[in-house]
């Protein structure tokens, strides 16, 4: 186990094996959370012409 480092979701200790979190459980939260705009990285938003989409 890794010394005096909590888990990111849970703020139980966290486990080598799934590092940065201590289970598979709060490892597939954080990834539901990217996945549903749970996160943003700071900035102003981007126009519709400068989104690229490939058809």
């Amino acid at each position: 186990m890794t010394k005096n480092r909590l888990c990111p979701i849970c703020k139980k200790p966290r486990a080598d094996e799934f590092a940065p979190f201590c289970s598979p459980r709060c490892k597939d939260r954080d990834l539901a959370r990217w996945f549903n705009d749970g996160y943003s990285v700071p900035g102003r938003p981007a126009s519709p012409d400068e989104i690229v989409r490939e058809d």
